[in-house]
């Protein structure tokens, strides 16, 4: 399969309808009649021909034929497009690129190896030693880890900023070497929601990309494109998958980043390892996910596997079942919560009024996402002893899938952090994450109500 040029004009955003079988690297193709996201979940992204699988295959395989040499040559080339190595493309993967492209409403995807891989992919595509980067405080422990530590190893510095701090307070983090903000949709586990406007704001002002991870709400809950970011990643590992089987990512390219304003020489000067050419004038369009695919992709080789794109891909048929039940789940449990006589606190995106005016705001369903956080009264003791008395739910490293998972961030994603750290990111000591299944909510009422009596000396 092969194209022998980029795509010029961008594809509509979520809902513009399908694509035929999926084919490496090139962004979906918008057709005339619109479809709903439901039935992009389902059907978006792979279009079977006459006697094909109805299905998306699983294409086991790390290669391809062709028939001359010079097919090969453009391919290797990129003067054309087509899957030469799985390690950067591969049918089943790039079906699975495409519904999330489709679902996001960008211009072109790539998937990875996992979402940790996807937010690398997405950073190193952009930044070079001696640049920095500003990103919100509160976010997945490994992210934090990434930009405060491995990176600097690499001559890459991170400034931190509280998501709700006034746009002055941030601006001033600003430096001439400032290459992109970072945040999260839904911080996990501080739960704030980007304020999009803001910070897209101060993003354009300065001509440098905002990029948005977007795990925790899903295109279900917020497009990001939509309200300003450039670049959207996923853990597809979280919701996407939803049952806890797979490990991946995705970086989805927004098409409306301008990289020719002088700040991003790697985008306008030849690349030698590929025949000189120059990303921004070869491909206008997706020049951004061009470049992370053939460079790094290539170099880095964190792929996904087929196998994966294949689980993925079932995964997105029924998200948007999914969704609304999570968030149910966790609204009814965190209301009860609320009113624990053991319970010192609670924090679900919407109960609070900041949160519920950014629900309005920014997304599409008024849903606060399975996620929320809550104290229990008491020491480190009244916590253990809490989750060792939990019947339904687990105790997890990991959130977003069908069984409800609980987890005390200070002393497991986040434990690399010291206490000013923690409290940056919205995480005290009594803290405990709760991701709300689709188990039926009076069970998981009565599981916490009586693992929290037992909590007590």
């Amino acid at each position: 399969m092969s194209k022998t040029a980029a795509p010029k004009k961008r594809s509509k955003k979520a809902g513009a309808g399908k694509t035929r079988s999926p084919k490496a690297d090139a962004a979906p193709k918008a057709v005339a009649q619109p479809l709903a996201f439901d039935t992009l979940c389902i059907q978006g992204g792979y279009d079977p021909k006459v006697s094909e699988p109805r299905v998306l295959p699983i294409v086991q395989s790390t290669t391809y034929k062709y028939d001359d040499i010079d097919h090969v040559n453009r391919i290797m080339t990129l003067q054309a497009f087509g899957h030469k190595y799985s390690r950067t493309s591969n049918p089943t993967v790039a079906g699975f690129e495409a519904r999330m492209n489709l679902l996001e409403g960008g211009a072109a995807a790539v998937a990875t190896a996992s979402g940790q891989a996807a937010n690398l992919l997405a950073i190193l595509t952009i930044v070079r030693a001696g640049d920095h980067i500003l990103s919100a405080s509160q976010l997945y422990g490994g992210t934090f880890t990434l930009l405060n530590s491995t990176l600097r190893k690499f001559g890459v510095e991170t400034s931190f900023f509280d998501p709700d701090a006034p746009k002055a307070e941030i601006e001033k983090l600003i430096r001439p070497e400032t290459r992109l903000i970072f945040g999260e949709t839904i911080g996990n586990p501080g739960l704030a929601i980007l304020d999009f406007d803001k910070l897209a704001g101060i993003a354009k002002k300065h001509g440098i990309p905002f990029i948005v991870d977007n795990s925790l709400a899903t295109a279900w809950l917020c497009q990001p494109f939509q309200h300003g970011a450039n670049v959207v990643t996923y853990s597809a590992t979280k919701y996407v998958d939803g049952h806890a089987t797979s490990v991946g990512g995705t970086v989805i390219d927004g098409g409306n980043f301008d990289w020719t304003n002088g700040n991003f020489p790697d985008f306008t000067t030849p690349d030698p390892t590929y025949n000189d050419v120059i990303y921004t004038e070869s491909f206008p369009q997706n020049a951004f996910l061009i470049k992370a695919r053939a460079q790094f992709l290539r170099d880095f080789g964190g792929c996904l596997s087929p196998m994966n794109a294949f689980l993925f891909n079932l995964g997105l048929e029924t998200l948007h079942l999914r969704m609304p039940r999570h968030g149910d789940n966790a609204r009814a449990l965190a209301c009860f919560l609320e009113k624990h006589p053991k319970v010192a606190w609670i924090n679900y995106p919407g109960l609070d009024a900041t949160g519920k005016k950014r629900i309005e705001k920014y997304f599409r369903h008024k849903n606060g996402s399975g996620i929320f956080t809550f104290g229990i009264k008491g020491d480190l003791d009244a916590v253990r002893r809490f989750v060792k008395h939990l019947k339904i739910a687990a105790l997890v490293v990991h959130i977003a899938d069908a069984r409800t998972g609980v987890l005390h961030p200070a002393t497991s994603t986040h434990a690399q952090m010291n206490e000013k750290q923690l409290l940056a990111a919205g995480i005290t000591p009594d803290m405990i994450r709760v991701s709300a299944g689709l188990e039926d909510v009076t069970d998981l009422i009565a599981d916490f109500d009586q693992a929290l009596n037992a909590a007590r000396p």
